[in-house]
């Protein structure tokens, strides 16, 4: 049996789920294992803004915070291949998710209620869930997002546990998207698909 060859990027991966989905701690991961930069859009729009997404959303809104994210992963994925943790609500503006379908690799990091609730509610700094009793938000966001998050190339439970099983689970995904050369891009896959 031949060895898979190491994996190599020719695409950002984006990681697109819901809030407490472990979207940071399995991209920052993935990027070691993939020996690539990782960056979180959160703390790109914080430091383009010189002001937290909470002060943004205080100030300025849902509309306006969610105008900067956008041109703020659209330079990102301009940018060297890298692991990309975006906010959950970023994949559910049609143009983002056009920008990332041409330029990445989605990754849906899927979690039920319980885990999300459980991650979501050891910190006070997510705007959406500072109105309201959390678990009804996020029912009420997994209703609106998880059908536009189901859009993503490719979906990997985020289960309670440890990071590393997750991570290993969707570097096996990847390496199905490899080619035999270990080039993850998805326009090989997809030229393979219909040939």
């Amino acid at each position: 049996m031949t060895e898979m060859p190491s994996l190599r990027l020719a695409r950002s991966i984006v990681m697109v789920g819901l809030m407490g989905a472990g979207k940071t701690s399995i991209g920052r991961r993935l990027a070691q294992k993939l020996h690539v930069p990782f960056i979180d859009s959160d703390t790109e729009i914080e430091k383009a803004a010189n002001e937290t997404i909470a002060e943004i959303f205080a100030r300025d809104g849902e509309a306006v915070f969610r105008a900067g994210e956008r041109r703020i992963i659209a330079r990102l994925l301009d940018g060297p291949v890298q692991v990309l943790a975006t906010g959950g609500g970023a994949f559910m503006d049609p143009s983002t998710r056009e920008r990332i379908r041409e330029r990445g690799i989605s990754v849906w990091l899927r979690a039920d209620l319980e885990t999300l609730v459980e991650r979501t509610t050891r910190r006070q700094h997510r705007p959406l869930l500072n109105n309201g009793d959390p678990r009804i938000v996020l029912t009420k966001l997994i209703e609106t997002r998880y059908p536009v998050y189901a859009e993503a190339d490719i979906t990997i439970d985020s289960l309670a546990g440890p990071t590393d099983t997750t991570v290993q689970k969707l570097l096996a995904a990847l390496a199905d998207w490899a080619g035999p050369t270990g080039v993850i891009d998805r326009r090989a896959v997809l030229a393979g698909a219909q040939s």
